[in-house]
């Protein structure tokens, strides 16, 4: 999960930069085809099928939209103007939405009011970095679109869990399939604004190779791992460790400034997200057994 962490967290970083020289589109895309080639040629080294059927395929294009070709596209947009370490601050509010969305289909049954209050809590910490009574305008708008990825992840990690995950197929083979179905959901928006020319340049280009090989193949993969060892609420957990990762490197990196307000919005957020995960008297929420998940081996 530290791991993930790190990868995750710089995400935001190689975002920004892969926006000088592509468009929205353009990001979203070769990070998806990246991806998928890194895993596919460790599926060939592993000797690794990709899962087979209309029914799983069905299942996995679903995920890919709402796990992959949405929050990507949606945190490109955002990050247009917004900064990356604001980014990775509104990005570990997915915790809130997995647990708001299991309140609202029922896997979250007589909740504890300290659980509730994390809730209301984590989202005011993200009306304190809107701040809406500064009338931000493009600014605030490009900060909700990146809100809607993180509750997409939300909804893509809810979905893996309950129709992928611990169904027969190694995470590799799913991890690897969803992230083939994403490019070719993303390459059907190229019409749309992918045909703005190029403008590569060396640091560019290298934050492109790493956001798609590291920041999207591999992360994504570990993320796999963690939903079938751990279940996807805590899988959306590693959003603790994000907004360090994002707020450091944007500063360091890119010399963003971070403000108080920020600062305050993004500790109200985690320690409602905190809250969230408490049961009773200040237990922690016992991780998720998912009986069945084979780790090596696909289904023929």
């Amino acid at each position: 999960m530290g791991v993930l962490a790190l990868l995750w967290g710089s995400t935001f970083l190689w975002i920004k930069l892969a926006l000088q020289a592509l468009s929205p589109v353009q990001v979203t895309l070769t990070r998806c085809l990246l991806g998928a080639g890194t895993l596919l040629l460790v599926c060939v080294t592993a000797r690794q099928r990709l899962p087979r059927g209309r029914g799983v395929w069905g299942h996995v294009f679903m995920a890919a939209f709402w796990c992959n070709a949405l929050p990507f596209a949606l945190f490109s947009i955002g990050q247009q103007t917004v900064d990356s370490g604001v980014a990775g601050v509104l990005n570990a509010t997915t915790p809130l939405w997995s647990f708001l969305l299991g309140i609202a289909v029922g896997a979250e049954r007589a909740v504890h009011p300290l659980r509730l209050g994390g809730l209301l809590l984590g989202f005011g910490g993200v009306v304190v970095i809107f701040a809406p009574w500064q009338g931000t305008g493009h600014v605030g708008w490009a900060a909700l679109a990146i809100v809607a990825a993180a509750a997409s992840y939300a909804v893509g990690f809810a979905y893996m869990g309950r129709h992928l995950v611990g169904r027969g197929y190694a995470t590799l083979s799913l991890s690897t399939a969803q992230l083939v179905a994403a490019s070719v959901l993303t390459a059907l928006c190229l019409p749309i604004g992918g045909t703005t020319p190029l403008h590569l340049r060396p640091a560019s280009l290298a934050a492109v190779m790493i956001l798609g090989v590291f920041a999207t193949g591999i992360t994504f993969h570990l993320t796999y791992r963690i939903i079938a060892d751990e279940g996807a609420t805590n899988a959306a957990t590693v959003g603790y460790l994000l907004p360090v990762v994002s707020v450091g490197l944007g500063a360091v990196v890119l010399g963003e400034p971070f403000s108080l307000r920020i600062a305050i919005g993004m500790v109200i957020v985690l320690i409602g997200v905190g809250m969230t995960r408490l049961r009773g008297r200040g237990r922690p929420e016992p991780l998720r057994e998912r009986a069945g998940t084979q780790e090596h081996g696909t289904p023929t």
